[in-house]
């Protein structure tokens, strides 16, 4: 008999407290994934990720205090094996670039979020590094 696979242990880093509430909405209705910590900048996401060692990070980029380039490039440079998705509201966005360079796996627009996590793999060796625009 195997052992029953463990959850995706998730943390949620948007400044908007609405952004967290779907993120926890569309996690808590998965069976195979579990929200672990949250954030509202970069400082608090590098704090929670050293606490919380999550097996994904959905990140915003822009926030107030330390944005989530920075906190990408201290994180993983801390935790080489962090992975990081990138949430972002515009196609294109120049900060996904610098985001992917720093560490980032891979990135999701906002209004695709709920209908793209619940088919990714982060365990997978798929990488989006080269779909960046």
């Amino acid at each position: 008999m195997s052992p029953a696979p463990s959850s995706i242990r998730i943390m949620a880093v948007d400044d908007h407290p609405l952004v967290r509430q779907g993120i926890i909405g569309l996690v808590s209705g998965q069976t195979d994934m579990k929200l672990v910590a949250e954030a509202s900048n970069g400082r608090e996401a590098i704090q929670q990720f050293r606490t919380h060692r999550p097996d994904v990070t959905l990140m915003d980029v822009q926030m107030p205090e330390m944005n989530g380039v920075d906190a990408i490039i201290a994180i993983c440079g801390e935790f080489s094996e962090a992975r990081i998705i990138v949430l972002t509201t515009y196609v294109g966005d120049v900060q996904v670039v610098r985001a992917i360079k720093a560490g980032a796996r891979a990135y999701l627009l906002k209004n695709t979020l709920h209908k793209e996590t619940v088919g990714y793999d982060p365990c997978s060796p798929f990488r989006e590094k080269d779909d960046v625009p």
